[in-house]
């Protein structure tokens, strides 16, 4: 490549980053994840569009595999582990039994709809059945759902990428062999080698992160991230899951107290973003849409099976064990987003040659479209129609500011809802507990600092300033009065979480 040829590829770079950008923020008022946005910006980019010509499926599958690698340890870095450790076992029997039960599920759909061989259905099945870890997060960031729901949600998008890719190596093997003893014992050695790989990785990374000062402050957000790309390069290595590996590293070092966490919060969202986007525009380059005519009818089918039957049946497998209420089996079974992985996955057996594969290829593209369209503006309906979105949610505020990240506080916004009991309750008799306080009150446009005795109003913003250790305290003290008056502990109402 000549200087000039570059210069002219970082332009348009440029240029195509910065229109995904923009675009985050009109997907973002529609509904739907904005990484959808992404996708066709890289088909308008590709040969039937401005004509760049990208036909290389080893590399988009290389280069999807890592930006993947890094949009999970960005999820990881992002997760409060209070939010997911009782999501947890929900989360790992999706990720596990509810994962099996849609590639089977599907697979009999499609090779009954389709009449495709079962190598293809069996790949069809798996490839789809895996949540998007980037189209949930992007979700998670805009709805305020239940702690629970949402981390049930997080969690399986982050599990739930490791059994998917065993799946898809082991029904890419070409010629087609499938034997149920090896079968598990690799499942096996995979997900729990790459969890021992990454939990060592994080707690080992978490140890040596306190104790070495790094000369700059803008190193410890680099050494973090660079962390979970060690945890996943050593599963990888080992022929253990990479993704669940940086999955947990990233988890156990966003959790384990370090220095600098709002920067190293902010480098990996930046950095997860700039996967997202590029991953999105890669896939999109590959695929020709004067092509996909033939298997839009397919895709749709196939579509309709996952979400109406695969997806629903999996969660009700998975989540019978479980005390999970069926109006968050429902919209569960509604939330299982598709988006960048499915693509990524259906270019495994394009590359290992199966026949027939390069159709999956384009039968995938067409289906995370059409139902990331269908799926993600209905998404906030359908919660407020199950009565899912708390109106007593807090929302985080991420801010670049030195004092909070040294007292290791955090800012809280709550807006009062019309049917909220805080109105007419003083700041005192709210009583949060110390050291958390509300520190501004935003009133019919309006700012002011509250003294002892405001009365809170409905349609008040509350901003609210704790400690990472008294802020589950401060939200449940929020929440039961909310609910019950500034008297709610003698109705014994304390505020659980939902």
């Amino acid at each position: 490549m000549s200087l000039e040829q570059l210069y002219l590829t970082l332009l348009i770079g440029g240029f195509v980053l910065l229109a995904s950008i923009v675009g985050t923020r009109v997907a973002t008022g529609v509904g739907f994840p904005s990484l959808l946005f992404f996708l066709l910006v890289g088909v308008a980019v590709g040969e039937d569009g401005l004509g760049l010509s990208f036909d290389n499926v080893e590399l988009g599958r290389n280069l999807g595999t890592a930006a993947l690698a890094v949009i999970l340890i960005e999820g990881g870095l992002t997760t409060r582990f209070a939010d997911i450790r009782k999501a947890l076992a929900p989360a790992g029997a999706l990720a596990t039994i509810g994962v099996l039960t849609s590639t089977l599920v599907t697979a009999l759909g499609a090779h009954w709809l389709l009449g495709i061989d079962w190598q293809l259905a069996l790949l069809l099945g798996a490839i789809v059945s895996s949540t998007d870890a980037a189209a949930v997060f992007s979700v998670l960031r805009v709805i305020p759902l239940p702690r629970r729901i949402a981390g049930i949600l997080e969690a399986e998008s982050g599990f739930n990428d490791a059994p998917v890719v065993i799946l898809v190596l082991m029904f890419s093997v070409v010629p087609f062999v499938f034997t149920p003893q090896a079968a598990i014992a690799n499942v096996l050695y995979e997900l729990l080698g790459g969890s021992v790989i990454g939990l060592t990785v994080g707690y080992l990374g978490a140890f040596a992160l306190r104790r070495i000062a790094l000369p700059a402050s803008g190193l410890y957000p680099i050494a973090t991230f660079g962390l979970g790309l060690v945890a996943f390069g050593a599963a990888g290595s080992a022929r253990a899951s990479g993704f669940i590996a940086a999955y947990l590293a990233a988890v156990v070092l966003a959790n384990s107290g370090l220095p600098h966490r709002s920067a190293t919060r902010s480098f990996a969202e930046g950095l997860g973003w700039l996967a997202q986007i590029g991953l999105f525009v890669l896939l999109g380059l590959l695929v020709t849409p004067s092509e996909l005519a033939a298997d839009v009818a397919p895709a749709i089918g196939v579509g309709l099976v996952l979400l109406l039957v695969s997806r629903p049946l999996s969660v009700v497998a998975a989540l019978s064990w479980f005390r999970v209420r069926w109006r968050d089996q429902v919209f569960l079974s509604w939330a299982g987003l598709r988006g960048a992985v499915p693509i990524v996955l259906a270019t495994f057996p394009v590359v290992a040659g199966v026949p027939g594969s390069s159709q999956l290829l384009n039968m995938v593209f067409v289906l995370v479209v059409v139902f990331t369209l269908v799926q993600g503006p209905s998404l906030r309906p359908i919660a407020q129609r199950l009565g899912l979105i708390s109106r007593e949610t807090t929302r985080e505020i991420q801010v670049e500011a030195a004092p909070l990240d040294m007292l290791d506080a955090e800012l809280l916004t709550m807006t009062v809802q019309p049917t909220s009991r805080l109105h007419n309750v003083t700041i005192l008799e709210l009583r949060l507990p110390d050291p958390a306080v509300i520190t501004l009150i935003i009133r019919d446009g309006h700012t002011f600092v509250p003294m002892p005795d405001t009365r809170i109003e409905t349609g008040d913003e509350l901003l609210i300033v704790t400690t990472s250790k008294t802020r589950d305290l401060a939200e449940s003290r929020l929440r039961a009065v909310s609910r019950r008056g500034k008297l709610a502990y003698w109705f014994d109402e304390y505020g659980a979480a939902d």
